[in-house]
C-alpha cells in the first residue's frame, strides 16, 4: 500500500483515537515460540492478534466466490466456498473472521459429495475485529460454504452512486481490504498468515465492468457475467474487487490502464513507464512471477494513494498531474510485487517487512530510471516527516517489530516507521555490505521466501545466514536488533543530501529574510519534491500577507497538485490565511485520500471557526468518503469537541 507518493505519514493522533473493545480469546492466537535477539531480549511471538481464526488447526487453501453486485442495495450476496487443510486431528470447528456480514447458510461437502447444514454461531461485534463466526464440523468437511451477504456499511467496500464519479452516469464500487477490512465482504481467516487460491463468479448489472486481484481480461465483453482465477497464493488482505463504467488502455503486452472512459487516456500517458520499471525490478531482483500488471485508476474517494493488489494495482487519480513527478507510486505498488505480495509479513506486527522492502525498492526503481538525485530528493522528504514524526510519536511505536498489545488496531500503525525506517535501515545494510553484494542477498529472500507469510524472526535468521556470517566484520547483531528492535533512528544511519534542496533551503531563507521571491526562471523548473520541501520548511505560522504573497506568485491556493495542496492548506489555516478556505473546504470535499486531507482537517478543528467549517465540509462530503477516511475525520472532529480537561 501506499499512503503517500512522497512520504508516509500517517498521524499518531489519528491512532490514538482508535480503540478495542476485547482482543481474542487467547486459545484463538497461533501458540509460536518467541524468539529471542543477540542482546538476550525476547523478540515477537508469531501471533496475530487482529484475527480470531485458528491456522494452526485448520487452513483454507482455496475459496470460490459466487457473488452478485446489487447497487441499489449497496451490497456483495452469494457464497464463499472454502477448500480446507485440517493440520489439528482433533479440530472440528472452523473460525472465520467477519463484520457486519449477515449468514444465511453454512453447509459441508460429505465424502460423498453430498452437501449438509453445519451449525454455526456469530459472536458479538468487536469494535475493531469484528464478529466472530464458528462453524461446527464434527465431519472435518474437506468443503464448507458459506451463503451470506454483506452490509452498506462495509467497512471494506465503497459504494459511490453515479454523481460521485468523473463520468456523472454509472455506479461505482471498490474494495479495500488492508489491514484487516476482507472480512467485512468475505468471511475469512483474514490474517496474512493464510494465503490460499481462489476463483471468482460475478454478477451485475450488464453495462458494468468487474474486475478483480485476479487475471483481468483487457478484452472481456461487458456483459454483467465475469469469471476470474488468481492461481497463485494470496493473503486475503490483498483480495479486491472493483465495478463500474471502465475502460482498458495498454501500455505493453503485459500492462496496462483500467479508468473511467474520460480518464483512461491521460492516466495511461502518464503511466507510460510501467514496464520499463518492470524491466528494472526484474533485473534487480527476479522476475515477476504475476503475469500481467494492469492500473486501476479510482475516483477520488480512494483512501490512499495506492493499494497492491496482484495483477491489478488500485491507484488515486490525485498522483496525474501531467508531468509524471508522482509516478513514484507506481514503482511503490509494483515493488509490491515481489515484497508484500511474494514475501508477505504473517502479521500486521511485521508490516515493515511489505513496506520497508517495498520503499527501498521503489527508490531503487526511481533511481535507476529518473536519476540519483530524485531517488535522493524523495528520501530527504520522507526522512525528514519520520524526525517530526518522532518528536511526538510513543517510542514503542518507532520499532520495526512491535510487540503483542502494542496498536489497538492495525490501520493505527506508524507508517513512517514502517515504510521509512524500514527502507533506511535496508539503505544502511547496502552502504555497509555494497550493492554487489546487497541487490544479490535480496534477490535471493525474493526467491527463498516466494509466495510465503514471514516474521521478522524468519529475516533476521536468514540475515545473519547469508549477510553477517557469510560477509563477517561489516555489520554486527547488535547493530541489527538496534535498527529493528529499539524506537529511534541509530547514529549509524546513513545519510542522504540534495543540492537541489539546498537550492530550496537557500529560496526559502532569502525570502524569510529579506522578501525577496525565488527567481521566476529558477521556480518554472522546480519539481513538485522541490515545491514540497519548500513549504514543508516553512515556519509553522506565517503572517497573512506573507501567504498572500506566496499566493500571488504560486497560485497555491486551487492547487490540482494534492501533495502541495495537503501542505498549503494547513500553513494557510494556521496562519490565519482566511482567502484560502472555501478553497481548502473545496478541495477536501473533492479527494477522499486520507494521506491528503487529514491534515487540513487536523489544522481547522483547532479553533471555533475552524471546526464549524470542518464539520459543515464533512457533513457535504462524507457521502463520498471511504469508511476509513470517514472514521478518521469523525475521530479527529470528535477529539476536538470533547470539553478540556482541568
Amino acid at each position: 500500500m501506499r499512503y503517500s507518493i512522497l512520504t508516509l505519514c500517517l498521524a499518531a493522533a489519528l491512532a490514538a483515537g482508535c480503540s478495542r473493545d476485547a482482543a481474542p480469546p487467547a486459545d484463538t492466537a497461533n501458540k509460536d515460540a518467541a524468539a529471542v535477539t543477540a542482546s538476550g531480549q525476547k523478540a515477537v511471538a508469531e501471533v496475530d492478534e487482529y484475527s480470531y481464526s485458528e491456522p494452526h488447526k485448520v487452513r483454507i487453501e482455496d475459496l470460490a466466490l459466487e457473488l452478485k453486485v446489487d447497487f441499489d442495495k449497496k451490497e456483495l450476496g452469494g457464497s464463499a466456498t472454502y477448500t480446507l487443510d485440517w493440520t489439528d486431528p482433533k479440530a472440528t470447528q472452523l473460525i472465520l473472521d467477519t463484520r457486519d456480514i449477515t449468514v444465511e447458510k453454512v453447509v459441508g461437502e460429505r465424502a460423498d459429495g453430498k452437501w449438509e447444514d453445519l451449525t454455526f454461531a456469530l459472536a458479538d461485534k468487536d469494535k475493531v475485529l469484528g464478529n466472530k463466526l464458528t462453524i461446527e464440523s464434527p465431519q472435518r468437511n474437506a468443503r464448507i460454504r458459506v451463503t451470506y451477504h454483506t452490509s452498506p456499511e462495509a467497512s471494506g467496500l465503497q459504494w459511490l452512486t453515479p454523481e460521485m464519479t468523473q463520468g456523472k452516469k454509472s455506479p461505482f464500487m471498490f474494495s479495500q481490504s488492508q489491514q484487516i477490512h476482507a472480512r467485512s465482504w468475505v468471511p475469512l481467516q483474514d490474517t496474512p498468515r493464510v494465503r490460499f487460491t481462489y476463483t471468482a463468479h460475478v454478477t451485475s448489472p450488464q453495462d458494468t465492468m468487474v474486475l478483480m486481484s485476479a487475471d483481468n481480461d483487457p478484452k472481456a465483453a461487458r456483459d454483467g457475467d465475469y469469471s476470474f482465477k488468481m492461481p497463485q497464493k494470496i493473503p486475503s488482505y490483498l483480495l479486491a474487487i472493483a465495478a463500474g463504467d471502465l475502460a482498458f488502455q495498454p501500455i505493453s503486452d503485459r500492462a496496462g490502464v483500467w479508468a473511467e472512459p474520460g480518464m483512461v487516456k491521460k492516466a495511461a500517458d502518464e503511466f507510460a513507464d510501467t514496464d520499463k520499471m518492470m524491466q528494472t525490478a526484474e533485473r534487480l531482483y527476479g522476475p515477476y512471477r504475476w503475469e500481467r500488471y494492469d492500473i486501476l485508476v479510482l475516483p477520488p474517494s480512494f483512501p490512499y494513494g495506492g493499494m497492491e493488489n496482484p495483477r491489478l494495482t488500485f491507484a488515486t487519480p490525485t498522483v496525474i498531474v501531467g508531468d509524471k513527478s508522482l509516478v513514484s507510486l507506481v514503482a511503490h505498488e509494483l515493488a509490491h510485487s515481489w515484497s508484500g505480495n511474494l514475501v508477505t509479513f504473517s502479521t500486521p506486527k511485521d508490516s515493515w517487512l511489505n513496506e520497508g522492502f517495498t520503499s527501498y525498492v521503489e527508490n531503487r526503481i526511481v533511481e535507476d530510471l529518473y536519476g540519483k538525485e530524485a531517488a535522493d530528493m524523495e528520501k530527504v522528504i520522507s526522512r525528514n516527516e519520520l524526525a517530526a514524526e518522532y518528536k511526538e510519536l510513543d517510542p514503542k511505536l518507532q520499532v520495526l517489530a512491535l510487540r503483542p498489545g502494542t496498536l489497538s488496531d492495525p490501520d493505527g500503525a506508524s507508517s513512517s516507521t514502517v515504510y521509512t525506517k524500514g527502507a533506511w535501515f535496508l539503505q544502511f545494510l547496502e552502504e555497509r555490505y555494497g550493492r554487489e553484494a546487497f541487490d544479490p542477498f535480496l534477490k535471493e529472500y525474493f526467491n527463498h521466501f516466494a509466495f510465503q507469510s514471514i516474521p521478522t524472526t524468519k529475516f533476521i535468521e536468514y540475515a545473519k545466514a547469508n549477510l553477517l556470517a557469510k560477509y563477517p566484520g561489516k555489520v554486527t547483531e547488535a547493530e541489527l536488533d538496534q535498527w529493528i528492535y529499539e524506537p529511534g533512528v541509530p547514529d549509524s544511519a546513513p545519510k542522504t543530501v540534495s543540492p537541489r534542496f539546498d537550492a530550496v533551503d537557500a529560496a526559502r531563507k532569502a525570502w524569510l529574510d529579506t522578501g525577496t521571491l525565488p527567481a521566476g526562471d529558477a521556480t518554472a523548473k522546480w519539481s513538485t519534491q522541490e515545491w514540497v520541501h519548500f513549504l514543508d520548511g516553512m515556519p509553522q505560522v506565517l503572517k497573512p500577507e506573507q501567504l498572500a504573497a506566496l499566493d500571488q506568485a504560486f497560485h497555491f491556493t486551487g492547487t490540482p497538485n494534492g501533495e502541495i495542496a495537503q501542505r498549503w492548506y494547513p500553513l494557510a489555516v494556521r496562519s490565519g490565511y482566511t482567502q484560502a478556505n472555501a478553497a481548502a473546504a473545496e478541495f477536501i470535499s473533492r479527494v477522499g485520500r486520507r494521506k491528503l486531507v487529514m491534515p487540513t482537517y487536523s489544522e481547522l478543528v483547532k479553533t471555533p471557526a475552524g471546526l464549524k467549517l470542518a464539520e459543515d465540509t464533512f457533513a457535504k462530503a462524507r457521502a463520498g468518503y471511504h469508511p476509513i477516511t470517514t472514521q478518521s475525520v469523525e475521530e479527529t472532529i470528535a477529539k476536538a469537541k470533547q470539553p478540556a480537561k482541568s
